[in-house]
């Protein structure tokens, strides 16, 4: 899998260093992570890398496009490496637990803004808001 990740990391013209493996690593094994929890997975594997340098690898990776930065409202931020297929997430009110949700069926119909108002669209951002069943599971034990 590594060479998949130098080869991502060289289409966007990035060097491939150590600390942007371990960050696509990160993200691969562990999708909608925040800054934090990135941080200690890659210091599982690089203990040296610091905070600086992963907030830098972070912010290169959403730059050039490898890495999507999503924000639900009132949570802090949290990364993923899905990226380019206008998917969309569910999160719980709860916990926080987030899933992927697939764009609705057809041809990526939340891209067509009922008024675009002269926008060429090329993303749409849905947050579905919930409870996820472990928390279900929980309210209804207590």
């Amino acid at each position: 899998m590594t060479s998949d990740f130098e080869a991502q990391l060289r289409a966007v013209s990035l060097r491939v260093t150590r600390p942007r493996l371990a960050v696509l690593e990160a993200l691969r094994d562990h999708p909608h992570v925040d800054t934090d929890t990135v941080i200690a997975l890659v210091r599982a594997h690089c203990p040296k890398v610091s905070r600086q340098a992963v907030y830098d690898v972070l912010r290169a990776l959403t730059t050039t496009g490898l890495v999507r930065r999503i924000e639900p409202a009132g949570a802090a931020a949290r990364y993923e490496s899905r990226v380019g297929d206008n998917h969309h997430h569910v999160v719980c009110r709860s916990c926080g637990a987030i899933a992927d949700v697939d764009c609705a069926v057809g041809h990526a119909p939340c891209l067509t803004a009922s008024d675009d108002h002269g926008f060429v669209v090329d993303e749409a951002e849905v947050v579905y808001w919930g409870t996820c069943p472990d928390c279900l599971t929980t309210r209804t034990a207590q």
